[in-house]
């Protein structure tokens, strides 16, 4: 494959997003893809030495991770695969390539379980968020958006979940421990003192 394959993909999986997306998605929207998890593959591929071809079968998958919320939320991962082996071979993906794409869209199925190295970085990646300092503001999309879909929490029980959710999770990757776990201490810290406001 080439950049002309990874192109053609990526020009599909962003028409298909922008247009078919529910805008009640107000965490799994667009700019998840498009600002958070494909920026945040292509800066751990690069610290992680991917390049070539790997790094465009990564960056396609990327693209297409989340794509599957265009049908529903539950399984969204699965149907995101089905969909990359439905499009992928007329764009000149080889069986193998769509495969590798395909593995790396199941690897960010919770709880993660990745294998190879591309698909540790793509379950790095979409959980990139967890050290990030927007975190709290991103965490509260989330919460909006399972709302949206009849899935409500008391505050005691979002945050708890929240906390039980960061303070168990470990990135994959040696590079999103080094570039994510400064600042994830510092949203579980904030996670901490957002419970104690609401304890009763």
């Amino acid at each position: 494959m080439n950049l002309q394959n990874y192109e053609q993909a990526r020009q599909y999986a962003l028409n298909r997003l922008e247009k078919e997306l529910s805008p009640n998605l107000l965490y799994h929207g667009l700019a998840h893809t498009r600002d958070e998890v494909v920026p945040a593959a292509e800066m751990l591929a690069g610290m992680e030495g991917i390049c070539g071809e790997p790094l465009y079968l990564l960056r396609t998958a990327a693209w297409l991770h989340d794509i599957g919320f265009i049908e529903q939320s539950v399984n969204h991962e699965k149907i995101g695969a089905r969909i990359a082996a439905e499009v992928l071979p007329g764009f000149g993906f080889s069986d193998q390539e769509v495969k590798v794409v395909r593995n790396a869209i199941m690897a960010t199925m919770l709880p993660q379980a990745p294998t190879t190295l591309l698909e540790k970085i793509m379950a790095d990646a979409d959980l990139a968020i967890l050290g990030r300092p927007n975190f709290m503001p991103r965490n509260d999309d989330l919460r909006q958006e399972l709302a949206y879909f009849g899935k409500e929490f008391t505050d005691m029980e979002w945050y708890s979940r929240q906390l039980s959710f960061i303070e168990t999770h470990a990135y994959f990757t040696e590079s999103a421990r080094e570039l994510l776990d400064a600042q994830k201490l510092i949203n579980i810290t904030e996670l901490k003192q957002t419970l104690m406001t609401h304890t009763p």
